[in-house]
């Protein structure tokens, strides 16, 4: 993987890391697409770059984590199923599913039939809560059940907090600002373990290309969530679904030739 490499899938990461279409999954089908090498690095690097768009949220989002304990009980809450399954399922995640372009295909086709299925089952109502302290313990719990199905590349963290979300009970900024949150733990504890995993064993030139995709996926991030803000007060994710479904079919087409 060369520095431009890294400067696409930075810009990559920080575009869909919080829209439902699957940051990981992006990342696993761009590679294929740009012909670089699943190696243990560049999984590493899929992982660990997700944390420069995570500073994005704590950028956009730092008062409301520094003055709400309440948000931050939530999030905790959700975070533990997540954790609990990451923790035991990570040599799995990283040796199997990671870099599995079939695996990615057939999560982003049925996710985005999924969401395209519930968005039109789906009615807002005025008792839904609209803001996070109003989510309750065991929502913000079942919350976190969903995202750990996020572990499946092609899944997308964000729809697997989102959608359920939203079918629990929650309005849909509410729903969404709750998973940008939530990818704070998530994320950071990913990295960690996976920093921890590979004992820090990167050369100098692939510090170097972390530290472009951090900063690269932190910039671009900060540009995606507010757009999602805005996007989702006139729309529903449906068109994600779509684009989804597109996407995966395309590059099914692409893999079969």
């Amino acid at each position: 993987m060369d520095f431009l490499q890294t400067v696409i899938l930075s810009i990559i990461e920080g575009i869909t890391e919080f829209l439902p279409i699957s940051s990981t999954g992006h990342l696993v089908l761009a590679s294929r697409l740009l012909d670089i090498s699943q190696t243990e690095f560049v999984k590493s690097f899929e992982i660990i770059i997700q944390l420069g768009s995570v500073c994005a949220i704590v950028f956009l989002y730092w008062k409301t984590l520094s003055k709400n304990t309440e948000v931050w009980k939530k999030i905790i809450t959700a975070f533990i199923p997540t954790a609990i399954v990451g923790f035991i399922l990570y040599k799995i995640v990283k040796s199997f599913l990671l870099g599995n372009s079939l695996i990615t295909l057939f999560a982003l086709f049925i996710g985005g039939t999924l969401i395209i299925v519930l968005e039109k089952l789906y009615k807002e109502k005025d008792h839904h809560a609209d803001n996070i302290e109003k989510i309750s313990y065991k929502n913000a719990f079942l919350i976190g059940v969903f995202q750990s199905i996020s572990v499946v590349p092609g899944v997308s963290r964000s729809a697997a907090t989102i959608i359920p979300a939203l079918f629990l009970g929650t309005k849909r900024k509410t729903a969404v600002e709750f998973s940008f949150l939530l990818a704070i733990p998530t994320m950071l504890a990913a990295t960690t373990l996976d920093l921890v995993k590979s004992k820090f064993s990167f050369t100098t030139s692939e510090y170097s290309m972390l530290g472009v995709g951090f900063i690269g996926a932190f910039i671009v991030a900060v540009i995606a969530v507010k757009f999602l803000l805005s996007f989702i007060k006139k729309h529903t994710f449906i068109p994600f679904g779509i684009y989804r479904i597109i996407l995966a079919i395309v590059f099914w087409l692409t893999m079969i030739k």
